[in-house]
């Protein structure tokens, strides 16, 4: 049965005051949501978006993860409007979310927004999420070339996230794809507090080793930096082993979701 073994860590960095990303960790699940800079209450957002995420596919866990993902997206929709109809002062909160579920035979991807997922193999770093931002689009059609996207001024400008729409909208709806997935292989899932502040090449040169000191480094990277957002990084291996608990309480929390005050609806997933 494959499964998730790692750790993780989240920093607000060094000039936000408070954290708005949020993360979860467990044998069949890891799922980083940044609450949209400059948006308000970005940090419930996040927060309600890994929520809702995790509860859904622990609570079914043997569900198709393709489906199981879609489902919760499409919740954490619904109760970010809630949100924003009891609290019209959250009005404009959204986040990014990017996930990576595993049934125990297959990894799917669910991702919409600039957080990042990658898998190491073979000593080679490869990203399998495409950010969903205006200068990714630029280079998709050839108007930037992609040396001169790290650098672009409109760079975290996101043209997709979870935002309180009615949940019909095109800029509301994740990439859900199966990932070709091995045993053995390194899983980095991360907010953009990351990629922003430390270049592939270096994620790359520090990402192997014990994955609590990895997870750490690369925030501490971050922070070196310049750490002008937070950063959140999830660092898993794939393993091939006897089932793991699914509903032990061992997930892992991170960033914002540690407060649970953060979560619109604890109750709206059952």
């Amino acid at each position: 049965m494959l499964r998730f073994a790692g750790s993780g860590a989240s920093h607000v960095g060094r000039v936000r005051d408070h954290n708005e990303d949020a993360a979860f960790s467990s044998p069949y699940l890891a799922v980083v949501a940044d609450g949209v800079g400059g948006a308000a209450a970005g940090e419930v957002a996040s927060a309600t978006a890994a929520y809702v995420v995790a509860a859904t596919t622990r609570s079914r866990p043997d569900d198709d993860p393709a489906r199981l993902l879609g489902e919760a997206i499409r919740q954490v929709v619904v109760d970010l409007h809630r949100g924003v109809t009891d609290h019209p002062d959250r009005t404009g909160m959204a986040t990014t979310l990017t996930a990576l579920a595993t049934d125990g035979h297959r990894v799917v991807l669910a991702h919409i927004g600039d957080s990042r997922a990658y898998v190491v193999r073979d000593g080679g770093l490869f990203r399998l999420s495409r950010d969903h931002t205006l200068v990714q689009a630029l280079v998709d059609s050839g108007d930037l070339e992609p040396e001169a996207a790290g650098r672009h001024p409109m760079r975290n400008v996101v043209m997709r996230s979870l935002h309180a729409g009615s949940g019909d909208e095109d800029d509301v709806r994740p990439d859900i794809l199966a990932v070709d997935a091995r045993p053995g292989d390194r899983f980095l899932v991360c907010s953009d507090g990351l990629t922003d502040m430390v270049s592939e090449a270096d994620i790359a040169a520090r990402i192997h080793g014990d994955t609590q000191d990895v997870a750490d480094a690369l925030v501490e990277a971050a922070l070196d930096g310049g750490g002008k957002d937070n950063v959140t990084v999830l660092v898993l291996d794939l393993l091939d082993e006897p089932q793991a608990p699914r509903l032990s309480g061992d997930g892992l929390l991170y960033g914002a979701m540690r407060d649970p005050r953060n979560v619109v609806d604890p109750g709206s997933v059952r």
